[in-house]
């Protein structure tokens, strides 16, 4: 991946969405297909051939790339979404935003037992939707493989709430 042509196309949204936080807007990224391709391969690359039996990706911008590498390596898309937005019976967690708090939700019957998950999303903040989302996943009784992301603020110490967890980024601000 052309790490620096990347992260030159993701731009800064000052005070979104309150006063004070810096929004790392990712959409430049998608919207060239050379760059976006270029993310896809690269995650393809790091997990193709490995256990992975379903790729679980956090609403929303997780779902571009969760759905697509899910595809890329032949096994099932999970997604974990906002509270209320999935049909079936589901089982939820409830967790701190550097900005507020919200709940996730996923179908209890997404995982089989012991089923190696690998979590996507598009950013490392503070940590608070990935262990929500992690801890959603293992609570199924399905482990996770490891955590990708595009992006990491590691100015944020989101890495603290996921100890003992492989964590991925290949962007670091």
């Amino acid at each position: 991946m052309n790490l620096d042509a990347v992260r030159r196309a993701i731009r800064d949204i000052p005070d979104f969405p309150k006063p004070g936080i810096v929004f790392k807007d990712i959409t430049p990224v998608l919207a060239d297909p050379a760059l976006l391709r270029d993310c896809l391969d690269y995650f393809t690359a790091r997990h193709r051939g490995g256990k992975i039996g379903k790729v679980a990706a956090i609403e929303a911008r997780g779902f571009i790339f969760g759905s697509a590498l899910a595809d890329r390596l032949g096994v099932g898309f999970v997604p974990i979404r906002k509270k209320g937005k999935l049909p079936f019976k589901t089982a939820e967690s409830t967790y701190d935003l550097e900005y507020g708090t919200a709940s996730i939700e996923v179908h209890v019957d997404a995982f089989k037992p012991g089923e190696s998950v690998l979590l996507v999303d598009d950013v490392l903040a503070t940590g608070g939707t990935a262990a929500a989302a992690a801890g959603l996943v293992e609570k199924l009784g399905a482990k996770i493989a490891e955590i990708d992301f595009l992006i990491e603020l590691s100015f944020l110490n989101g890495r603290s709430k996921l100890p003992n967890r492989a964590i991925h980024a290949p962007i670091v601000f």
